[in-house]
C-alpha cells in the first residue's frame, strides 16, 4: 500500500551577535540512488541575502553550496519534501554468479574503482577480535553473500545497543564494541570497517529515517522523522546494498540517503564556519500523512 507523506526538517543556528558566514555546504538532498519516490523538494535558507549553487561531489552527492553576502544573526535551513513510500522487498536484487558466495573477489577494474571504499582505517584489537570470532562462528558452512551480509548485520545489532549520543564525532570501533552501545553513526562506521576487513567495499551513509505508526492513520502524531546513519556494501550485480545495524535489517524506502562517503566527516548535513560567537542550535522534524 502506497503512502504519501510531507516531510519537514528545520535547523536554526541563532548567534548572540552578527557573524560573518563562510560558504556552507548543505547535504540535505536525496542521493541519486535513493529508492524512495521523491515527489517534491524545496530548500529554503535564511538569511535571504545569499547565492545558492547546486553541485556534485566526488561520490555524486547533491550538495547545495551557500555563499553569503552580509553578516547575520541566524542561519536557518528548512527542507520540505513530498515522498511516496510503498512496501517493497529489500531482497529484490540479483547478484553476479562469481560473487554469489562469500568470500568472493572483485575483478581488477572494479577493485580499482572501489579502492576508496576498501581502505581499512581501523585496526583496533577489539575490532579484530570481533571479526575473528564472527568468522569462526560461520566457518562450518558456506554462506551466500546475501546471507553473509544479513548475518553480519544481525550479529552486530545484537552486540551493540543503539543509544542517543549527543556528543560530536564518531566513536572508534573499539570504543563502540567495548561500551556495547553507540549512536547510529557509531554502529554504521563500525559496520563499514568490518565489511572492509572482509574485503567487501563499504561506505558510510547519512540520511533520514521515516518511522510510521503502523496502526495510525492520517493525522497521527506518532509518526516520526529523524536524521540517521547506516552502511552500504557493494555487491556485484546488486550494487550498493544498505545495511542498518541499529535495526539489524536491510534498508528500504523509509531510509532516505542524503550523502555517502568513504569517511563519516564527508557526509555531514551542514558543513561551514562563522566568525566567533555564542550559538544556540535548535531543530525540528515532522511527518504529515497526505490523503491518497
Amino acid at each position: 500500500m502506497k503512502t504519501l507523506l510531507a516531510l519537514q526538517h528545520r535547523t536554526r543556528y541563532a548567534f548572540d551577535r552578527p557573524v560573518t558566514l563562510a560558504p556552507h555546504l548543505i547535504r540535505l538532498h536525496p542521493a541519486p540512488h535513493c529508492r524512495t519516490s521523491i515527489r517534491a523538494y524545496a530548500l529554503n535558507v535564511r538569511p535571504q541575502e545569499h547565492l545558492l549553487y547546486w553541485q556534485q561531489d566526488a561520490t555524486a552527492n547533491r550538495i547545495a553550496r551557500l555563499v553569503f553576502s552580509s553578516q547575520a544573526r541566524e542561519l536557518a535551513i528548512t527542507v520540505d519534501m513530498g515522498v511516496e513510500i510503498d512496501d517493497t522487498n529489500p531482497f529484490d536484487f540479483l547478484v553476479d554468479p562469481y560473487a554469489a558466495s562469500f568470500p568472493f573477489a572483485y575483478p581488477p577494474v572494479l577493485q580499482r574503482e572501489l579502492s576508496t571504499f576498501l581502505t581499512i582505517d581501523e585496526r583496533g584489537p577489539g575490532l579484530l577480535e570481533w571479526i575473528r570470532a564472527f568468522r569462526k562462528d560461520n566457518a562450518d558452512g558456506a554462506l551466500s553473500t546475501t546471507d553473509f551480509l544479513v548475518e553480519l548485520n544481525r550479529r552486530l545489532n545484537g552486540d551493540v545497543v543503539h543509544v542517543l549520543r549527543m556528543e560530536a564525532g564518531v566513536q572508534t570501533p573499539d570504543q563502540t564494541l567495548q561500551a556495547g552501545n553507540g549512536s547510529c553513526r557509531d554502529s554504521g562506521w563500525l559496520l563499514v570497517q568490518i565489511l572492509r576487513h572482509c574485503a567487501i567495499a563499504a561506505r558510510f551513509v547519512s540520511g533520514y529515517l521515516i518511522q510510521l505508526d503502523i496502526d495510525g492513520g492520517a493525522g497521527t502524531n506518532r509518526d516520526s522523522l529523524g536524521l540517521h546513519a547506516w552502511a552500504e556494501a557493494f555487491v556485484p550485480g546488486a550494487g550498493w546494498i544498505g545495511l542498518d545495524p541499529t535495526s539489524g535489517l536491510l534498508t528500504g524506502q523509509r531510509h532516505i540517503p542524503l550523502a555517502t562517503g568513504a569517511l563519516p566527516e564527508t557526509t555531514a548535513p551542514v558543513d561551514g564556519t562563522t566568525s566567533q560567537a555564542e550559538v544556540e542550535l535548535s531543530f525540528d522534524m515532522s511527518v504529515t500523512r497526505l490523503p491518497q
